[in-house]
């Protein structure tokens, strides 16, 4: 086992059901709404400044362009050279989240207030230029040209709207934690970034979840789903679940944030007392191998441990880990934990099961 908790452990994860890759037959045409509107890169960097779009998503920052694809967008602008059109998504808050054109929208903002030097040796009268160096026509050329924006609608579902995320995306492909990252950047992604980064998770989860994807964002983003929201309203699309969590967690004072924080690393440090490096892990009794870590497991023993204090787990340690053997032995369970694991009925079924054990365990 790999001791280093700075490097993750690149290995699969169970328990993520496959049937997040949805069929567009799963929408109402209708509802697929994407509007456009054509707008001068001046006019769009003055909203950039008002706030009105989302241009930092945290999950972008290592995607920067270098200066030289930068300046050759500067060149392609102002050799009048059309540019590919910019994807845009309403938020609930009337905000525009950067779809695809982060960068060159970026490039733009850049450049116009002189943070960048052109890196163009082929061509003299502009390289080394910064905007302000260049003459009032060629100013203009770049603050006049026109930029087609594709909006896509607040109203459209979170499911569609990620697929269209995944559809559109020109730059590096994102993850479906990625887009839900930009679309409900607040409080929420701040709480995820943070917890993601404590010793504790990183230790009760081997180290096994890569931060470059989000997967460990993703895996908390789901302890706080089912520890917030109430599960008989989970409806079997696990997107929508995590995105109106995250909207939920955006409008929670900071104090019902610490009680969260405080629940959930009590819940990492329980499970790493009682299952030690098989924590959230398929596994038998005197088991030496480590199995692949395991969400849909990692649902239930993060959520059902959470309730319980430190010395209370502490103490009842091995029913706990008794009981846990036997749901091992359960069909049943073992099938909630691995296939079709989205489906209402399985979550459902996991979460029964895994309950009454620890309080069986508990109250023994």
């Amino acid at each position: 086992m790999n001791n280093n908790l700075s490097t993750p452990i690149k290995e699969e994860i169970e328990g993520l059901s496959l049937d997040e890759d949805s069929a567009w037959a799963d929408y109402p045409i209708d509802t697929i709404l994407i509007r456009n509107e054509n707008r001068t890169v001046h006019d769009v960097l003055r909203r950039i400044e008002k706030g009105a779009f989302v241009m930092d998503p945290d999950f972008q920052r290592d995607f920067i362009w270098p200066d030289d694809k930068q300046s050759k967008l500067i060149e392609s602008v102002l050799m009048r050279i059309p540019l590919p059109v910019f994807y845009l998504a309403e938020n609930d808050e009337g905000k525009m989240v950067v779809v695809d054109g982060l960068q060159r929208l970026s490039t733009f903002q850049r450049f116009v207030n002189d943070e960048l030097r052109l890196k163009l040796p082929e061509q003299k009268e502009l390289n080394k230029k910064r905007f302000s160096d260049l003459s009032p026509k060629l100013q203009n050329r770049i603050e006049d040209c026109n930029l087609i924006l594709y909006i896509i609608d607040a109203k459209v579902p979170q499911k569609a709207l990620l697929d269209i995320f995944e559809r559109v995306n020109s730059g590096v492909p994102l993850t479906r934690q990625q887009m839900r990252n930009c679309l409900f950047s607040g409080k929420a992604t701040s709480f995820l970034r943070t917890e993601a980064s404590t010793p504790i998770f990183k230790r009760a989860t081997g180290n096994s979840l890569q931060p470059s994807t989000m997967r460990d964002r993703e895996i908390i983003n789901r302890f706080c789903a089912f520890k917030l929201l109430n599960k008989n309203d989970y409806r079997g699309d696990m997107d929508q679940y995590l995105a109106e969590t995250l909207k939920h967690m955006n409008t929670l004072d900071n104090a019902a944030l610490e009680r969260l924080s405080s629940q959930f690393r009590t819940s990492l440090k329980n499970n790493y007392t009682v299952f030690g490096k098989h924590a959230f892990r398929k596994h038998q009794e005197h088991q030496e191998s480590r199995n692949v870590f395991n969400a849909s497991l990692w649902d239930v023993m993060s959520v059902c441990l959470s309730r319980y204090s430190e010395n209370i787990v502490e103490a009842r340690a091995e029913m706990i880990r008794d009981g846990f053997y036997a749901l091992m032995e359960n069909d049943d369970f073992i099938e909630s934990i691995t296939l079709g694991t989205n489906q209402v009925n399985r979550v459902k079924r996991r979460f029964d099961l895994a309950k009454q054990m620890i309080e069986e365990a508990i109250n023994a």
